[in-house]
C-alpha cells in the first residue's frame, strides 16, 4: 500500500484517527501497548507523515532554536551535531544562532523568536549574561531547554556536567603529579558553569593541605589580546608549576606562551584544559583534558524539548547532569628518574 493515511490506519485498528495521531507523535496520554499497535501497523503499511499538513493541522513550525555562544568551537559544534540528530529523526528543522559571547545580541535573538517562528529553543548562555528579563518572558511562552551554561534561579529545564567535581579531579590530578604552585585561567565568570569549576579548584587545593593564594587566579574574558598578556605575566611572575584552563579557547594561547617563554610541557609547567578539541591527543605534548559528553548533552537536550513539545511528562525544574572525563596525556606526564 502506498500513500497511506492516518484514518485508514484509525479504521485498520478500529481506533479513533486521533487516538492513531497521538500514537504516532508518541504522546503521554496514549498507552504503551496501544502505541505499539499503531507503530507496528504504520510500519507495515510503509505509512509516511505528510510533515506539511502536519504543521497546518497543529499550528506548529516543526523548527527548533539552537542558540550557542559560538559555532567554531569543539563542544558546541558536537553538542549542535546531537541536537540536529535527534531533531531530524523527528522532522524538526534546526536554526542555529550564534551571539559570539554577546548578551545584547542574545537578548535581541530572543526577542525576535518570541514571534513564533519556532516551537522550541535550546540554549547556552553567553558569558556576558548577567540578566535573566529575557529568558524568562521566553520561557513563559515558548518550551526552553539549557545546556551546558544555565542561569542560575530561572525555572527550566537544564542539561549540565559536573563541572564541579571535573575541577576537583583535575586539580586534584595535578597535586598526584607533584604540582605544588597550581594556577586557575578563569572565564564563564557571571554564570553557574565558571564558578562551579572554580569552586572544585579551591576545595581540592583546601584538602591536599596547598594554600589558597588569589595571585594564581587569572580572570579572563572575551579579549584574546588582553588574555595572552595576562597567562604570560602569570607563567613569567608566578612560575606556577600546574594550570588549569577552564575553557579550551585559553588553553593554545599557554602553549604558544611557554614556547615563547621555553617554558617546558610537562616538566617545568603541567596543564590541564576543560576541552573538545579533536587535536588534543596530536598537540606536542598531547594535552590533558576535561572532555565533556558534548554529542550526549545535543541527544538530551534534543529529547527533552520533544518532551515538552508534545506534552509529556517532563519537569520543567529537570537538572540533568552527565559526566565529564578525565582524560590523562603528555601535557601532564610525569618525568621518570
Amino acid at each position: 500500500m502506498s500513500n497511506i493515511t492516518i484514518k485508514e490506519l484509525a479504521l485498520e485498528l478500529n481506533l479513533s484517527a486521533a487516538t492513531v495521531s497521538r500514537a504516532l507523535s508518541d504522546s503521554y496520554e496514549i498507552s504503551a501497548a496501544t502505541k505499539q499497535r499503531v507503530w507496528d501497523l504504520a510500519k507495515k503499511l510503509n505509512y509516511e507523515p505528510n510533515p506539511s499538513a502536519s504543521t497546518l493541522r497543529s499550528h506548529k513550525t516543526k523548527t527548533l532554536a539552537v542558540i550557542v555562544p559560538e559555532i567554531a568551537n569543539n563542544f558546541f559544534s558536537q553538542a549542535i551535531n546531537g541536537i540536529e540528530e535527534i531533531s531530524r529523526q523527528h522532522g524538526y528543522h534546526v536554526l542555529i544562532y550564534q551571539t559570539h559571547e554577546n548578551s545584547e545580541t542574545e537578548a535581541a535573538f530572543i526577542k525576535s523568536l518570541l514571534s513564533g517562528r519556532v516551537d522550541g529553543v535550546l540554549i547556552s548562555v553567553s558569558s556576558e549574561t548577567n540578566n535573566k528579563d529575557h529568558f524568562t518572558e521566553l520561557n513563559k511562552n515558548i518550551p526552553v531547554v539549557f545546556f551546558d551554561r544555565a542561569l542560575e534561579n530561572i525555572d527550566a529545564v537544564k542539561i549540565t556536567t559536573n563541572d564541579y567535581e571535573s575541577a576537583y579531579n583535575a586539580t586534584a590530578h595535578l597535586i598526584e603529579c607533584g604540582c605544588k604552585r597550581i594556577s586557575f585561567l578563569f572565564a564563564l565568570n557571571n554564570l553557574s558553569t565558571g564558578k562551579n569549576r572554580l569552586s572544585g579548584y579551591i576545595d581540592a587545593l583546601a584538602n591536599n593541605n596547598i594554600v589558597y593564594d588569589e595571585t594564581q587566579i587569572i580572570n579572563c574574558d572575551n579579549d584574546e589580546s588582553q588574555n595572552y598578556s595576562l597567562i604570560k605575566a602569570l607563567l613569567t611572575t608566578n612560575k606556577p608549576d600546574g594550570l588549569i584552563s577552564s575553557i579550551e579557547e585559553l588553553v593554545l594561547p599557554c602553549y604558544a606562551i611557554c614556547e615563547e617563554l621555553h617554558i617546558n610541557i610537562p616538566d617545568d609547567l603541567k596543564i590541564v584544559s576543560f576541552s573538545n578539541l579533536k587535536t588534543a591527543p596530536f598537540l606536542n605534548p598531547s594535552l590533558t583534558t576535561i572532555t565533556q559528553p558534548a554529542f550526549e548533552i545535543g541527544i538530551t537536550a534534543a529529547t527533552l524539548i520533544l518532551k515538552l513539545l508534545n506534552k509529556k511528562q517532563v519537569d520543567t525544574n529537570e537538572i540533568v547532569v552527565l559526566k565529564s572525563d578525565l582524560i590523562e596525556r603528555g601535557s601532564t606526564a610525569v618525568k621518570k628518574n
